[in-house]
């Protein structure tokens, strides 16, 4: 064994012991020691079916107009063919082997699946492409073709496929016995196929070998709510893991009442979501994880969580809605006239329900639709457009006639710009029309909790959008587990379109998924108005380093003129060496002109003049410094542009870079 091995895994549970509280050591150190003292014990009996009792039903009975893409994947699936991240097209066979990881071909061992550990990537591979088959979302496309066809093909390849699964995966081992949040993704997608063909009254159960497939797979419901059960993330800086096993937890209790043990998961799920709805999201709406991808992760568990309540009867409270409607809120306001949507802090690509794999377009204008039927919200209306095949099948045909009537009325489709509790501000001239100029400022702090796992070191940063293209964007994630150039290098400072001094990330990591020393951000001045917006904000994340410099950043957009000013200035004790780096869509063409810069995206052409007395480099694809990437999807990353600029600021100094529309 290489002993540095050893000493970097020291210091990997050193940093992380650092930067948890207290509470989280002991609640992780009972989490271990019970982990241990169950892994000797002999699991439980299953209890006796209780088969006379009726479950809620939270999908309408009808099916949508229409059908989208749905039946290709399907065919997809039944072919054998799984599409997994960056690669389209990956032949699992039917049925897979669901203990392969397909990142590399690695058969991972039958070993008690609480205690696996996943971090020799060279061995077991990214287990995020083991564990995405293994959410069965492609089932629900198998039930949806079936509800579509009527073609017994699709309905036998559910359960073929859950069949082989009980089989290979038998608990509590292997990888797909190791996390929670899996298991409470899988019983969302469990319960959503339950319903697609009919539940107990299926014709799946009608024969023989049926009735002990719905026995096993009953058996199974009920080891997958126990397990999460009795390994909540209540002590885990993985937020919003706590959130999807409550919501898995909630539909399983709500869909299947079958023993006297749902009941409880009901209770044990509804306060904990009442609770951690409004923990892990500001009043505003804003997600503390500082993350887009996750708040629309998040959204989703919420959303199948709420659905459930409804349907038993007991609805969750009208606190739990509002927050729900806040964070839609926020996405309306993020979003650009052309629907894109800033991917600030981590993104992994995460769906809750396999209800989004044949529905297409966009997944936070899928939300809005839904949120404006669910709120009666017309801007929610206004921002999606048109009812998305997804809302369809959630809600059903009756549901969603409304729609039309919201859109026609008059009301603003970025209602609110401020999110000062998310420390997110949007300003911006002519919202929501051709004419749009949309800057998303991001002036928050760095994530949730003591590590902040899945937030960016971005403070300060932004992205501006101009007639609904994107010019200046957030480059993504690039990956989790793949190449550590990649993880460190999206994460940091010099990839967001903020000041970094001397190379230095504003924060301090100690790991992939974690910060040892954070920064604190302060908004000093905002002031709107019908011919200006100004937004004055500053972070103490340098005051580490020699001079202790503090960086405050200054928005002043003329509305009339089309014009975006970005003042950088640098309180401190000495002069510091410093670059701002600017990243451009892949859609956009970057010129130099003799006195600037000309970029275009399309026929939008913006020129940028940058601060005098400095080194320009325009990169394009570069590994060293990592610079001219914009990653969409996880494991996917494309060239684009990006202007660096770097220079000597004295302490006092103010640089100045302009936008104006071309």
């Amino acid at each position: 064994m290489n002993p540095m091995s050893n000493l970097t895994q020291v210091g990997w549970y050193w940093n992380r012991l650092r930067c948890m509280s207290v509470t989280e050591i002991v609640g992780r150190a009972g989490s271990t020691a019970s982990q241990a003292m169950e892994r000797r014990r002999t699991p439980v009996e299953v209890p006796a079916l209780r088969l006379d009792r009726q479950g809620a039903r939270w999908l309408p009975r009808e099916l949508p107009d229409q059908t989208g893409a749905v039946l290709q994947r399907a065919n997809e699936v039944l072919s054998g063919y799984w599409r997994l991240f960056a690669r389209d097209a990956v032949e699992l066979g039917f049925p897979p082997e669901w203990n392969c990881n397909p990142d590399n071909g690695a058969l991972l061992p039958m070993t008690y699946g609480k205690v696996m550990s996943f971090r020799d990537t060279a061995q077991t591979g990214d287990i995020k492409y083991l564990w995405e088959p293994n959410r069965h979302l492609e089932l629900v496309s198998l039930a949806q073709a079936w509800q579509i066809t009527g073609d017994e093909r699709y309905l036998d390849g559910v359960g073929t496929l859950l069949e082989s699964w009980f089989v290979q995966c038998p608990y509590p081992l292997g990888p797909n016995w190791a996390s929670a949040l899996e298991a409470g993704i899988r019983l969302i997608n469990w319960a959503t196929v339950w319903q697609l063909i009919g539940g107990l009254q299926s014709p799946l159960f009608d024969h023989p070998v049926g009735k002990v497939l719905r026995t096993d797979w009953l058996n199974s419901v009920w080891r997958h709510a126990e397990f999460i059960r009795g390994h909540l993330s209540r002590h885990s800086s993985a937020n919003n893991h706590l959130i999807g096993e409550l919501a898995g937890l909630f539909v399983a209790g709500a869909t299947w009442p079958f023993w006297d043990d749902a009941k409880q998961w009901r209770r044990i799920a509804r306060d904990g979501l009442e609770r951690e709805v409004l923990a892990q999201n500001a009043p505003d709406g804003v997600n503390r994880e500082q993350t887009t991808a996750y708040q629309q992760f998040v959204w989703d568990f919420l959303l199948f969580a709420g659905l459930a309540s409804r349907a038993t009867g007991k609805p969750f409270s009208d606190a739990y809605w509002q927050r729900m409607e806040a964070m839609l809120d926020y996405v309306a306001a993020i979003m650009d006239a052309g629907g894109h949507v800033p991917m600030f802090g981590d993104a992994d690509d995460g769906r809750v329900s396999g209800l989004s794999l044949g529905a297409g377009g966009c997944a936070f204008q899928s939300q809005l639709a839904t949120g404006a039927l669910l709120f009666a919200n017309p801007a929610f209306a206004r921002k999606a457009g048109v009812v998305d095949l997804r809302t369809r099948w959630l809600l059903g045909r009756e549901a969603c006639r409304p729609f039309d009537d919201l859109l026609l009325k008059a009301v603003p489709a970025t209602p609110r710009t401020d999110f000062r509790d998310g420390g997110m501000f949007v300003l911006g001239a002519n919202l929501d029309t051709p004419e749009e100029i949309r800057i998303v400022a991001d002036a928050g702090p760095l994530g949730l909790g003591g590590i902040a796992a899945h937030g960016h070191a971005d403070a300060l940063s932004f992205t501006l959008s101009v007639a609904g293209r994107e010019f200046l964007v957030d480059p993504g994630t690039g990956t989790y587990h793949g190449s550590r150039l990649w993880r460190d290098g999206f994460r940091g400072t010099s990839m967001h379109n903020t000041l970094c001094i001397d190379g230095a990330d504003q924060a301090v990591s100690g790991g992939k998924f974690m910060w040892v020393r954070k920064y604190r951000a302060t908004v000093v001045e905002r002031e709107s108005s019908r011919i200006a917006e100004r937004l004055v904000a500053e972070h103490d994340g340098y005051r580490r380093l020699a001079g202790r410099p503090t960086h405050r950043r200054s928005w002043d957009l003329d509305k009339p003129g089309g014009c975006l000013t970005v003042r950088d200035e640098l309180l401190g004790q000495a002069a510091q060496t410093v670059t701002l780096n600017w990243h451009f869509s892949e859609d956009c063409n970057v010129t130099c002109m003799p006195d600037g810069l000309s970029i275009a995206n399309g026929p939008v052409c913006l020129t940028m003049v940058l601060p005098p007395d400095g080194e320009v480099s325009i990169l394009h694809g570069s590994n060293e410094p990592l610079a001219g990437w914009v990653s969409r999807g996880y494991d996917r990353v494309v060239p684009s542009t990006t202007v660096v600029w770097r220079g000597r600021i004295e302490a006092g100094d103010t640089v100045e870079t302009v936008f104006r529309r071309g």
